[in-house]
């Protein structure tokens, strides 16, 4: 408590400076000696515009002068439309507002960590598989993430049909329509991927969290546990199957600190002995460690068992849990109240309300409102992060430092970044 007294004791001034160092603490990381402009914080949401470095800073595996697509796997923390496309779920402001001004199909106030990985390698955003309103193109790659999927396959109460097998699926359909159209004509190529991206392209995934955090309302803790090589056993037969079709290059995000969560800290936190000394619930931070500890595992057999392939297995745990645990060192003053919700400190979080909602409960209308500065909270709605608290991740993952193999051993897949 006494670092959450110390952030609102600095002046306005001096929190906005902490707050802008975010990302620079980041970039210097990756690029040593690198200076860096950035924008005031209320424009913090450009990184990756706000300076430029020439690929001789980069690690080598951010240093591609060759071309460069990305096909995305995974859940709402990269979803950027396909569940609102998909499944007709509504979205209302403010979710949006930071930087499209709109709900844009990203459960966020505004950009995604993937957003600003795209950014950084001079890519445009990835469009949603399921998006077909608005000429979507596909040339630089496809999103097929959408909002509570997970690894395992669906069922009658899951919050999103399209688990990973799924998305799998819908890649293979994406690729036989592209050959297909490429055996006919030129004319589209400008709107979808050359035939060669399929295999010098990045397979990104970020899933599993709901595998997890859904299974709690049902299961004992040490049914979940039990679960997870069952989990990840479909997770390598996705990997296995995206191999065998040609994909080279895969990029595997662990999972993030559930047990930080507003929504499960409401509901599974009431009692003082389940939380630790952050305020999050100990069993949901326990198994996330636990799956992730055999997803490393099982990225190290990968590396073994297909030497021509690059398969780098990225610590998002650490990084979030790092910025949960210091969070007024990187300029933030919530780290786990939603900037999003209902109900006031110390969660603002209302499981009947999503962000944005407006409803009657208990005779009274009430609304999920947003927060004055998103940028003072690392989680938006009680389930996701904000933009800011995006960006602040992005930028440790560009550090290399969380990765393995980290960005110092050289790979394959080079991207060309816009630092």
């Amino acid at each position: 408590m006494a670092a959450h007294r110390s952030a609102h004791d600095l002046l306005p001034q001096d929190r906005g400076q902490r707050r802008r160092g975010v990302v620079e603490e980041g970039l210097r990381a990756a690029t040593e000696g690198g200076a860096s402009r950035r924008r005031a914080m209320r424009e913090r949401v450009d990184v990756g515009v706000g300076a430029r470095y020439t690929t001789q800073d980069l690690p080598l595996s951010f240093t591609n002068q060759h071309g460069f697509k990305l096909f995305n796997f995974g859940d709402s923390n990269s979803d950027t439309g396909n569940l609102v496309s998909g499944m007709a779920e509504s979205l209302d402001p403010p979710n949006g507002q930071t930087y499209f001004q709109k709900p844009s199909g990203r459960f966020c106030d505004g950009r995604l960590i993937i957003d600003f990985l795209m950014d950084a390698m001079d890519l445009p955003f990835l469009n949603a598989y399921l998006e077909a309103i608005g000429a979507p193109t596909f040339r630089k790659g496809c999103n097929f993430a959408a909002a509570g999927s997970t690894i395992l396959p669906a069922t009658a109460s899951s919050v999103s049909p399209f688990s990973f097998g799924i998305q799998i699926a819908q890649f293979f359909r994406f690729k036989a329509k592209v050959q297909e159209i490429q055996a006919k004509t030129r004319r589209y190529d400008k709107f979808i991927p050359a035939q060669d991206y399929f295999q010098k392209g990045l397979y990104m995934f970020d899933i599993g969290q709901n595998d997890l955090a859904g299974a709690f309302y049902s299961k004992t803790f040490d049914q979940i546990l039990a679960s997870i090589p069952t989990i990840l056993l479909e997770f390598e037969n996705g990997i296995q199957r995206l191999y065998d079709q040609g994909g080279r290059n895969f990029w595997i995000h662990n999972t993030g600190p559930i047990g930080c969560l507003p929504q499960n800290i409401a509901k599974f936190g009431n009692d003082p002995s389940k939380l630790d000394e952050l305020g999050c619930v100990i069993s949901h931070n326990q198994a996330s460690r636990l799956l992730n500890l055999q997803l490393h595992a099982l990225c190290k057999k990968l590396q073994g068992q297909y030497p021509d392939a690059n398969v780098t297995f990225v610590d998002i745990f650490t990084i979030k849990s790092n910025l949960i645990s210091n969070y007024s060192r990187y300029g933030f003053e919530q780290p786990l109240m939603a900037c999003c919700g209902n109900g006031g400190p110390p969660l603002n979080y209302d499981s009947r309300i999503a962000c944005g909602q407006t409803k009657v409960v208990n005779g009274s209308s009430i609304t999920a409102k947003g927060c004055s500065d998103s940028t003072e909270y690392v989680n938006w709605d009680g389930i996701h992060y904000t933009e800011a608290a995006n960006q602040y991740v992005a930028s440790q993952v560009l550090t290399g430092k969380y990765s393995d193999p980290p960005f110092a051993d050289k790979m394959p897949f080079l991207l060309k970044l816009k630092f």
